[in-house]
């Protein structure tokens, strides 16, 4: 393997469990409490529609980068 291909793997997977896990929190299946804090840090409850859109739109795009949603090319 291409050290081009090993990257786009990596950085394909990490996008989609980034995503994944995301998608997760917007619908409230998962709860995680605050890492890191700056200021006023309470956990979020109940889900957020903007975070379940946004971990389907990174989840697609990790799974794009990945490709695992490539199309079969015909052969040359």
């Amino acid at each position: 393997m291409r050290w081009r291909t090993v990257a786009r793997i990596v950085v394909g997977t990490v996008l989609s469990l980034l995503g994944l896990l995301w998608i997760l929190q917007g619908a409230d299946l998962v709860r995680i409490r605050p890492i890191l804090c700056v200021a006023d840090c309470r956990p979020l409850t109940g889900g957020s529609p903007a975070w379940l859109a946004i971990g389907t739109v990174t989840l697609v795009v990790g799974l794009t980068v990945a490709g695992a949603l490539r199309r079969r090319r015909s052969p040359r």
